[in-house]
């Protein structure tokens, strides 16, 4: 087991620092921190950190690695990735409701209809075995760009409803309530997972890329499950953003 060393000492692995270097400048990069888009210059960094230009340099080179920079002769380090959009947790609310300042979400329709699950879907919906529910895939664009590829269970009465709803234009969220009442809570899970060929093929992205899989159950105000969805968002397109309350 690898041991700890003392802060206090000045022990600090160049690469460590490196890595802290990295996540922090990500971050500003993400939040649009350098208007110019052109990063401080190694010595500023350095001075910043309170580190070596050696760690500074291997931060720099990951971010370079990960597309968000890149250094231009004569300008310095300037800033390559498109900004990420944020995605609030905070509320349960569908994508459109939610990046809706950040411009038009249109949701290509790949398929929709009536399945017979797997058990596991009939019971997170709380239905019997082989009970048939409405299937629906998205492929949900920000722009006119790829964000999220959106694979969606429906309990079958609230299901076949919505396929008769315009489902490029409206969220499923605003769908629901308008057909069914108030929504209610979600059940929420979010991993890392690399991308499927036939997912990147959608979401246009190299395939084995890093994706953020949110899976989601969304209950009515009675408490009912309703919807349970599978998203795959590009992670180098969005960031999920929430406040946490500690309550003892």
């Amino acid at each position: 087991m690898t041991s700890a060393y003392d802060l206090s000492d000045g022990l600090r692995l160049r690469a460590d620092r490196a890595r802290q270097v990295a996540d922090v400048l990500r971050c500003q990069i993400q939040r649009r921190a350098f208007e110019s888009g052109v990063l401080p210059k190694e010595e500023r960094l350095v001075a910043e950190f309170g580190t070596t230009r050696n760690a500074v340099r291997d931060a720099l080179d990951l971010l370079r690695g990960e597309g968000l920079i890149e250094r231009l002769p004569g300008v310095g380090t300037v800033v390559t990735a498109v900004g990420k959009v944020p995605h609030g947790l905070h509320r349960l609310l569908g994508l459109g409701e939610t990046l809706h300042e950040h411009g038009e979400i249109v949701n290509e329709v790949r398929a929709r209809g009536l399945i017979t699950p797997s058990p596991e879907i009939t019971a997170r919906l709380a239905l019997p075995d082989d009970t048939p529910v409405v299937y629906l895939e998205r492929l949900r664009r920000l722009n006119g760009v790829p964000l999220s590829l959106d694979q969606t269970y429906l309990e079958p009465e609230l299901g076949r409803a919505l396929l008769e709803e315009d489902l490029e234009h409206e969220d499923v969220f605003v769908l629901i309530e308008r057909l069914k009442g108030p929504l209610g809570r979600a059940d929420l899970t979010v991993e890392a997972v690399n991308a499927d060929p036939h997912s990147a093929a959608v979401l246009e992205a190299p395939r084995g890329t890093a994706l953020l899989l949110v899976e989601r159950l969304t209950h009515l105000a009675d408490a009912r499950p309703v919807d349970l969805e599978f998203i795959r968002f590009r992670g180098d397109r969005l960031t999920m953003r929430g406040t946490l309350h500690r309550s003892l």
